[in-house]
């Protein structure tokens, strides 16, 4: 692929996925305004990761089905017209709708994007490519956390979803100008001509034979549901000790804290490498160990800020390398299913993303930040456990390729 090309993609993605992750910083703000408690603002999130799920059922596989670009430039368009909804939402019903919607379509375009260039992409080249593209993704998620932070300070939560769905009127422009037509790149632009005799409901009930079948996709998507499970433990929650005595943070000061994790780029970019070259096995046991590190520098939250800027490193860039290796070994086989593939995948990360946010806020409500990096620190260890577990059905000297399912 040309690299202008491979750098849209990862525009792309960026800010796609950046929507999801903008309530994160603002629950507090949230909370205040709408009335929900410390203990049930976390919902807020998790509609939004139960818009998620149901776009990777219900959406994303329609990629290896329909135009891809088509596809994409109309769930654009849906996605701006969510964001406007976010930024009137005059009642919790009405928010909690919004963010459904947001949830589902900034995901379906996110892991559309990436299964789009999954399938431009050459064989030896798909681990970079994915790479590439999801290191847009970590950027986007992380920025997303610092944009709102400071937009809000500045002219409150609203503002971030209007600056947001602004963002979207752009990338359309950019995407309809630039995005391959029907027949370009081959016959790539949809899955492939075998799909085109799957009617919507059989594209469907294929996921579930994936799911059944394809114990490469069965093993990775468990450690994504992990992996994101801790992720979301840790950001869900770190608004709240921050935003109270003794830091008193602002908003945009949390928010800042993301870009400590654009580092993470670096390791997902050359995770998608190491995979290339057979050592997906390998990365993901020292990214499963530096996530359950992570988390002692931070539990120190309290004792100083220096300590929680390096646990946000080391968090993010373990999480990131496991989810480049991931998707570039799940990608390996199924070359007509690269959206159905994505979208199993992405299930298990929806899953452990809801939960995540869930018990995080739970949790500080009632032991505080400490109770927090207790429970992250016990999923990163079941994650790493689970991990050593699989070896016997995906051995290292396998390196990503596909074994038989049993």
């Amino acid at each position: 692929m040309p690299r202008a090309m491979v750098l849209l993609f990862a525009i792309a993605c960026g800010v796609s996925v950046a929507n999801v992750y903008y309530a994160q910083p603002l629950l507090d703000a949230l909370a205040a305004e709408f009335g929900f408690t410390q203990a049930t603002v976390g919902v807020v999130v998790t509609a939004t990761q139960i818009g998620s799920a149901l776009a990777l059922i219900l959406v994303v596989p329609l990629g290896d089905l329909l135009d891809r670009r088509r596809l994409t430039l109309t769930q654009l368009l849906l996605l701006l017209a969510a964001l406007a909804g976010v930024a009137t939402a005059s009642s919790p019903a009405a928010l909690l709708a919004g963010m459904l919607l947001v949830g589902m379509l900034g995901t379906a375009m996110t892991q559309g994007l990436i299964a789009y260039a999954a399938t431009l992409a050459a064989p030896d080249e798909r681990g970079r490519v994915v790479g590439t593209a999801q290191a847009g993704v970590v950027i986007g998620l992380l920025l997303a956390r610092t944009m709102a932070g400071f937009v809000a300070d500045i002219a409150g939560w609203r503002m971030v979803y209007f600056v947001s769905a602004a963002l979207a009127a752009m990338l359309l422009v950019l995407l309809y100008g630039r995005l391959p037509k029907h027949g370009e790149h081959g016959n790539q632009v949809h899955g492939g001509s075998a799909n085109a005799r799957l009617s919507y409901f059989q594209l469907l009930a294929s996921m579930v034979q994936l799911m059944w079948r394809d114990r490469v996709l069965q093993i990775r998507g468990v450690i994504a549901m992990l992996m994101f499970a801790v992720m979301n433990i840790f950001w869900s929650a770190l608004v709240l000790p921050l935003r109270m005595p003794p830091y008193s943070l602002s908003h945009t000061a949390i928010g800042a804290f993301g870009l400590i994790g654009v580092v993470g780029t670096l390791g997902a970019a050359r995770a998608g490498k190491l995979a290339d070259g057979g050592k997906g096995q390998w990365t993901s046991g020292m990214a499963l160990l530096l996530l359950l590190g992570s988390w002692l520098p931070l539990a120190l939250l309290s004792q100083s800020l220096w300590l929680l800027a390096a646990g946000v490193l080391m968090l993010d860039l373990a999480a990131q390398a496991i989810h480049v290796t991931n998707q570039s070994m799940i990608f390996r086989a199924n070359t007509g299913a690269h959206s159905r593939m994505v979208a199993c995948y992405m299930i298990f990360y929806a899953v452990g993303s809801g939960a995540g946010a869930i018990v995080s806020t739970a949790a500080f409500a009632a032991w505080g930040w400490l109770g927090v990096s207790l429970l992250g620190a016990g999923v990163s260890l079941l994650a790493l456990l689970f991990w050593a577990g699989s070896l016997r059905y995906m051995p290292v000297s396998q390196g990503g390729q596909t074994c038989p399912a049993t």
